[in-house]
């Protein structure tokens, strides 16, 4: 009966935690990045498009048609994934459809900008109405995002302290019941070898070796169950929640570029919002803007001197205390050298603002080309990607271990403990009959 409960507990806690808590933690990571940069792709369509002293930049406006229909496409996708998790849940349910309902209407705000665009007497009209729409971003959906990815990880933390707690309880248990099993059967043996006068007796030893045998898989099931949930979870799924935040607020900070050049009465609050963004990505304490780029540069020396020696924090600082798996410290390095290179690429292009050179800041700021700062924000997503993937397939390796070990070491201890009582039966009848 343990050894089902064991079979039952936990499958069913990787269930939840494989195709409930997961992917709502990551669908709401994934919202949160997608809302940024389909509102950096609307800014970066109105700052493309000619006006406000700037000239027409069909390429770059071609390239931001398309990545903001794919974040939107990303949206409307993780917005399913959102709902189905939710089933059950009316809390984040109530969230997915008010959020669903916000997003329509950021939408129809955003629309609106973009047409009044195309007619020059209306370009101070669209500004508004993208204004409207980045507030009600920043106001409504983004927090509600950032809610979903809280309470989602909230719940995936309640599963998996319940886990590993339920396996511990039944690792006791399994200790105290195989133990008393064993001590029974010792006994027994003891028993029949002094009142029959016989030293042993075969199936009772048989019995008792299927008993040790089942007992030694049962806890092999056990300590891989603890083992597997604390990978899946510490060493992997706290990098994967790390990672995916960092992403989906360097989308963030990236967004607040683009509207730092479309809306000049703005920039001071977008310009702060950038810089508060990248200290929680990685923290420098009491690092402004002019500083930033120095103190990295320190902090990063001072790492590859002595990986031991880090004077960051945030989600980097997060990252670089939990690194595990094979390949991963390279991985992060990477990122965090592209992610240095990404800042320094947003010192540039002030500068040139600065200068009142607007058109040369712009086309450096949201160019693809190699060299401008898109393109490093492009390198930096892909390292950053490679990065949480190393993660994710790790998770995902311990996931299918504790499965396994459910299909193939259970059934075997099951298989064992009957043979036990089997044979128990076989050795103790000759002893039995002769009472008759």
């Amino acid at each position: 009966m343990l050894l089902l409960l064991v079979g039952l507990a936990a499958s069913g806690a990787w269930d939840r935690i494989d195709h409930r808590s997961a992917p709502r933690v990551t669908g709401a990571d994934d919202l949160y990045f997608a809302l940024n940069d389909m509102d950096a792709q609307a800014a970066n369509l109105l700052l493309s498009g000619g006006g406000r002293g700037l000239t027409p930049m069909p390429q770059q406006h071609a390239a931001a048609q398309k990545l903001y229909t794919a974040a939107r496409h990303t949206i409307s996708t993780n917005l399913q994934i959102l709902a189905a998790a939710a089933q059950g849940d009316q809390k984040a349910t109530t969230t997915v459809v008010g959020f669903d309902d916000d997003f329509a209407r950021y939408q129809e705000l955003v629309g609106r900008a973009l047409e009044d665009d195309l007619r020059p007497q209306e370009q101070a009209a669209a500004l508004t109405e993208y204004r409207s729409a980045t507030d009600l971003l920043r106001q409504s959906l983004l927090p509600a995002a950032q809610r979903l990815g809280q309470s989602n990880d909230g719940a995936f933390e309640d599963t998996y302290r319940g886990a590993r707690s339920g396996t511990n309880t039944r690792s006791v248990l399994l200790l105290v019941l195989g133990g008393g099993l064993l001590a029974v059967l010792v006994a027994t043996q003891i028993h029949l070898a002094r009142r029959f006068r016989r030293l042993l007796n075969p199936a009772l030893v048989a019995a008792t070796a299927c008993a040790v045998l089942a007992c030694a898989l049962g806890w092999s099931v056990l300590a891989t169950q603890s083992h597997q949930l604390k990978v899946a979870r510490r060493d992997a799924f706290d990098s994967v929640v790390a990672l995916s935040q960092a992403r989906a607020m360097s989308y963030d900070a990236n967004a607040d570029e683009s509207r730092y050049l479309l809306d000049p009465g703005r920039r001071g609050s977008y310009e702060q919002s950038f810089q508060d963004t990248s200290q929680r990505l990685l923290t420098l304490p009491q690092a402004t803007l002019g500083t930033y780029d120095t103190r990295l540069a320190a902090a990063l020396a001072a790492y590859r001197a002595d990986h031991t020696d880090l004077r960051f924090t945030g989600y980097y600082g997060d990252e670089f205390r939990n690194i595990t798996f094979t390949g991963e410290r390279a991985a992060a390095e990477t990122t965090v050298n592209a992610y240095a290179l990404y800042e320094r690429d947003d010192r540039t292009f002030r500068a040139l603002v600065a200068q009142g050179r607007l058109q040369e800041a712009v086309a450096f700021c949201i160019g693809w080309d190699k060299g401008a700062s898109n393109y490093h924000f492009e390198q930096y997503d892909v390292a950053l990607r490679k990065l949480i993937g190393i993660n994710t397939d790790a998770y995902t390796r311990a996931v299918s271990a504790g499965r396994g070990a459910l299909t193939g070491l259970l059934p075997g201890a099951g298989g064992a403990l009957l043979a036990a009582a089997g044979l128990t039966v076989l050795g103790l009848r000759p002893r039995l009959a002769e009472f008759r």
